[in-house]
């Protein structure tokens, strides 16, 4: 039999393995609410608009080159447009990008300096096609134009709601309490960069039918 002491240690014991098994949980709903996994739920957020923007960018990269081709079946006098579309465009591609672009701001810069380049020569060369009633009437032209249209709009919105979640994001880095968790538990979050091309610039190129 176990004598006073033994049995008094052992209840302890237990009395103190069924507060923990109260308290954890009840800590776990303290910490949860203190915001202690706000940062990588904003941080995740922002990072998946990101890939948005990427993917619009890369879509509108992707319709150039038939554009290109269409247009200079018809207006091959325009040399000096059509090459300007084509180099913006093998910057723009050229630019590598990751998720860690958007915590750099010298490769962010970069990246939304090549794309508004792009954006200037693609408006040129839309601007140019309205000088040719035989371009404007080709059905593939057409096609063409109302896929940019498209993808321009979808740029916006991506941007948009890019924006949105870094200023969420940068935020929770710089105020009470998300301050604090981002000095001790998430010392490696580090403030995304936005979009600061001028408005002008942000613009998408004018589609006329």
């Amino acid at each position: 039999m176990l004598g006073p002491s033994a049995a008094l240690s052992r209840s302890a014991r237990i009395a103190f393995l069924v507060r923990m098994a109260i308290l954890l949980p009840l800590f776990g709903l303290v910490l949860s609410g203190c915001g202690i996994n706000t940062i990588p739920t904003y941080e995740e957020q922002a990072k998946a608009k990101w890939s948005d923007v990427q993917n619009q960018y890369q879509r509108r990269a992707d319709l150039i080159p038939n554009l290109v081709e269409t247009v200079k079946g018809y207006a091959q006098q325009e040399r000096t447009v059509l090459e300007a579309v084509i180099s913006a465009r093998a910057r723009a591609t050229s630019v590598q990008v990751s998720a860690a672009t958007i915590t750099d701001p010298e490769a962010f810069k970069k990246f939304q300096e090549a794309q508004a380049q792009l954006s200037g020569a693609l408006g040129r060369l839309i601007a140019v096609s309205e000088n040719y009633p035989d371009l404007k009437s080709n059905q593939n032209f057409l096609a063409l134009q109302s896929q940019l249209e498209g993808t321009e709009n979808r740029i916006a919105v991506a941007r948009r709601d890019y924006i949105e979640a870094v200023r969420v994001y940068n935020t929770e880095l710089r105020t009470f309490p998300g301050v604090i968790w981002a000095s001790t538990l998430y010392n490696s979050s580090k403030p995304m960069q936005e979009f600061t091309v001028a408005e002008n610039v942000r613009q998408p190129p004018q589609v006329k039918f």
